[in-house]
């Protein structure tokens, strides 16, 4: 622990670095690029506010300050930090398990703990640790959340409701793909068709605009244009749900404190840290991903533990100004790139208009329509799902296509914070499974001297003495095949002597130093004996301060030359022959001349 701090190397403020030199130019740049995510992010923290089950300052708010102080402490250029669809819905999946928590009241709280988590995490170095992620979760989570933001937008689309009220009044939301399609189907004879009209025409506006004016925000464009024409529309009895009650002004976004001395406090964290771990976690992987996607094509450089800590300082500042949990934005940092951001500031000046445009604009929030933020919010779920990825995961291996089709049925099926989890466990079991299955080939030497794999099993040269060469990792995972295989070589009644040859073998720990000295005692007990040779410095290490060493003893164990891989099992067979007590013909053995001879 005193290490890891001591070699900790977070800036406490790296934008300074970047305004050296910083000049009209850029500034002009950077205003540009903020601008025009702007004029995505406004509409997106909306509809993620949405998704969330939140008022829509929420989101507005979280896009304003996140932008603002993500961008004072973070590693990226380009990376705009704010609501996403994941985060979003992950609120949404846990808070629909039971209507009855005040997701409003809990929220301050809630982002307050991922932040700090995500600062210790900074601290501590884990995002590190995000690389050994295994990308087919994430595809298969991306997937899943798209999925059940399309099912649960449908609703809205079609102008009805997912909520159903029960015999005794309660009212009961399904929150699983196959129980969101039911309700959706027996709907069908309620559909609204104003709404469905609403939405097909902002879906169609969308679409010309991306397709025949790419460089314009089709967003915000088309969310304005529905506002306006459902607007005019409705003096000819045109009726369309719209957030009529969710228009918001200044004491709307005023700061909303985490309550730190309410009664429920300690029940209400222990709700919520499981979530927030997720959330934490969630926001890590798409924030280093983010991140190191755009450092690939610009040629800049990231720094993962940096970047953490600037989702911590964002998710922090949120939790004390009506923000949701704040994640690193794909949509909007790929914006902010291709807009010629040059800068850190494009993001603090995106969350400066946010703010303005939040101040400002809530008036106007009242007139959109439901339908169509809906629409939009599909049209971006959409663009998510990478059917490249789905295949190549699917085909690449069979452990691969498991992985995936068990992570999206966990995403559609369950809570997205035990999904997501549930694919990380899933995948490390997979690969533990693959690491703790070493290699145990028999070799011998050739009448060249060359060390060679044997040849049929049980044509020895010498019947006595089994070398067998161990290929791969002897953690704890491979400690119990690792003794069952050489128990099984020990079948051999003519067997006197096992050389084991561990110069590939990595990653010994006390199970495996445990199970290699029961091995030890039971070849003992049967007048056998064990050597080891091609140990490698850090295995030996092991074997010396386990006290391994003083069972096998110090004759029986040869480190590995590394002028010449073969001599230590050469003198290992030497040893052997010495221990049977025969005088058989000199043990060739290949030498390079070139080397200096370690004999």
């Amino acid at each position: 622990m005193r290490s890891t701090l001591a070699s900790n190397t977070l800036d406490p403020l790296p934008i300074r670095q970047r305004l050296k030199g910083y000049d009209a130019g850029k500034l002009k740049a950077d205003f540009k690029a903020g601008l025009s995510v702007t004029m995505l992010d406004l509409p997106q923290g909306m509809a993620y506010a949405a998704i969330a089950g939140l008022p829509l300052q929420f989101g507005t708010m979280c896009s304003a300050v996140s932008g603002m102080v993500g961008s004072l402490f973070g590693s990226s250029r380009y990376t705009v930090l704010g609501p996403t669809n994941a985060t979003a819905f992950m609120i949404f999946s846990y808070f629909a398990a039971d209507p009855h928590l005040d997701r409003v009241g809990m929220m301050p709280l809630l982002v307050f703990m991922v932040g700090t988590l995500l600062l210790f995490g900074s601290f501590l170095r884990v995002a590190e640790l995000a690389q050994y992620i295994s990308r087919t979760v994430v595809v298969a989570y991306v997937t899943g959340a798209a999925l059940l933001i399309i099912a649960n937008q449908s609703a809205h689309i079609l102008g009805v409701s997912l909520q159903v009220t029960l015999n005794d009044g309660s009212v009961l939301q399904p929150r699983t793909m196959p129980g969101i399609m039911i309700h959706l189907v027996k709907s069908i004879q309620d559909m609204h068709w104003q709404s469905l009209a609403t939405a097909g025409g902002t879906a169609l506006l969308y679409w010309l605009l991306r397709r025949f004016r790419p460089q314009w925000p089709a967003l915000a464009l088309a969310l304005i244009a529905a506002s306006t024409g459902v607007f005019a529309l409705t003096g000819f009895g045109f009726d369309v749900p719209t957030y009529a009650n969710a228009r918001f002004g200044v004491w709307d976004l005023m700061p909303s404190f985490p309550d730190f001395a309410s009664p429920h406090f300690f029940s209400d964290f222990s709700r919520l840290f499981g979530l927030s771990v997720a959330l934490a976690f969630l926001a890590t992987l798409e924030g280093s991903s983010m991140a190191k996607t755009l450092a690939s094509v610009s040629g800049q450089r990231v720094d993962a533990n940096q970047d953490m800590f600037s989702l911590g300082m964002a998710n922090l500042s949120c939790a004390y100004l009506s923000g949701m949990p704040s994640s690193g934005s794909l949509t909007r940092s790929a914006l902010n790139f291709q807009s010629g951001a040059r800068s850190p500031v494009a993001a603090f000046l995106n969350g400066a208009f946010c703010l303005i445009g939040a101040l400002s604009l809530g008036h106007w929030v009242g007139f959109i329509p439901r339908a169509s933020l809906a629409v939009l919010i599909i049209c971006v779920a959409l663009s998510l799902v990478s059917s490249r990825n789905i295949r190549i995961c699917l085909s690449a291996t069979g452990s691969d296509a498991f992985v995936f089709l068990l992570t999206l049925a966990a995403t559609l099926m369950v809570p997205l914070h035990v999904a997501i989890f549930t694919g990380v466990g899933v995948s490390v079991i997979l690969y533990l499974r693959k690491a703790s299955q070493p290699s145990l080939v028999e070799y011998e030497f050739n009448q060249e001297g060359l060390l060679t794999e044997a040849g049929r099993e049980g044509a020895r040269q010498n019947a006595s003495v089994s070398i067998v060469h161990v290929e791969g990792e002897l953690f704890f995972g491979a400690a119990d095949l690792f003794r069952t295989q050489i128990q099984r070589t020990c079948g051999d009644p003519n067997l006197r002597i096992i050389i084991l040859r561990l110069k590939n073998a990595r990653h010994m720990d006390a199970t495996s130093v445990m199970a290699l000295e029961d091995l030890v005692r039971l070849l003992r007990r049967d007048g056998r004996e064990l050597l080891i040779s091609g140990v490698m410095k850090d295995v030996y290490r092991v074997l010396r301060d386990s006290g391994l060493a003083d069972v096998i003893g110090k004759d029986n164990i040869f480190p590995a030359s590394p002028s010449n891989p073969n001599v230590a099992t050469r003198n290992a067979l030497k040893r052997a022959q010495q221990i049977l007590g025969t005088t058989e013909a000199d043990v060739k053995i290949f030498f390079d001349p070139a080397k200096k001879k370690e004999d």
